[in-house]
């Protein structure tokens, strides 16, 4: 991924994990689609961005339904837009991309998150302008081995008895469920290029799995469906929901370091299956 200067660097915000391990993480909000060096929020470039690395993985984590939100706990009320969402990035979806962000900063790697708000000023295009967004970064040259779509689900009913697994130390941990679009089912213009599904579907079954090994019982199976959610980008692409809006938000930031230690195993387990 070239690294580059943002035009309007007030609205760009960074923020180096595990900086003496050369970790690069950005957060952006409302980006240009033209990227052509990172400067630090105090105006001085990041050494990690300063040269390209090929070496590192990259990841672009991003949110389609942005302002999903969960359920109120103390120390984490928040003014809701509507039933279970809100705009307020600290309690949203926002929160626990920054929290895997930095989880996957901190295992070496890089990552842009998007912050972008695209569910306004309706809901039914978000994907849409999510698309948009990614076709921008791409058009300007970003490349990414991973492609993440973080949301939360629906509550639907208890699974395996819970809504969510218990350590014995009595931490909670949300459920984690990847989604997979075949493609199918879409109409009209535009939708005539779809996802290498089985590709997707494989890696999906890979973090799941891994998952299940960090956390028996965390990860539920995953879900194939008709829609392409933009993963006809790449065959990185995936969707991932962190719990459900009946988890609250610490259940689901409790998950994020396990997704993130899912996805290094599997990256590192296909690097060296590579060679």
């Amino acid at each position: 991924m070239r690294l580059g200067f943002v035009k309007g660097a007030a609205a760009l915000c960074l923020t180096a994990a595990a900086a003496s391990a050369g970790v690069l993480y950005v957060a952006q909000r409302n980006r240009p689609p033209l990227v052509i060096e990172v400067m630090a929020s105090q105006g001085e470039t990041l050494a990690a961005s300063q040269t390209a690395d090929t070496e590192r993985p990259r990841v672009l984590i991003y949110h389609t339904h942005t302002w999903e939100a969960y359920e109120m706990e103390e120390g984490a009320q928040y003014q809701p837009t509507e039933t279970w969402r809100t705009k307020d990035d600290r309690y949203n979806m926002v929160r626990v991309g920054e929290a895997l962000a930095q989880e996957l900063s901190r295992l070496g790697f890089a990552v842009v998150h998007d912050q972008t708000a695209f569910e306004p000023p309706n809901l039914s295009q978000a994907y849409t302008r999510s698309l948009e967004m990614i076709k921008e970064r791409l058009d300007a040259g970003e490349t990414y081995d991973y492609v993440l779509d973080i949301h939360r689900d629906a509550f639907s009913g208890l699974w395996n008895g819970a809504n969510c697994v218990e350590r014995e130390d009595g931490e909670r941990l949300a459920y984690v469920m990847l989604l997979v679009g075949k493609g199918t089912g879409a109409t009209g213009s535009g939708f005539d290029e779809r996802p290498d599904w089985p590709q997707n579907l494989a890696l999906a079954e890979e973090i799941t799995q891994e998952l299940g090994t960090l956390v028996p019982g965390i990860s539920r199976e995953v879900k194939v469906k008709t829609g392409r959610f933009n993963q006809h980008v790449s065959t990185g692409a995936v969707l991932i929901e962190v719990g459900n809006n009946k988890n609250t938000l610490s259940e689901a930031l409790a998950s994020s370091p396990v997704i993130a230690e899912a996805i290094a195993r599997v990256h590192e387990a296909r690097r060296s299956a590579s060679e």
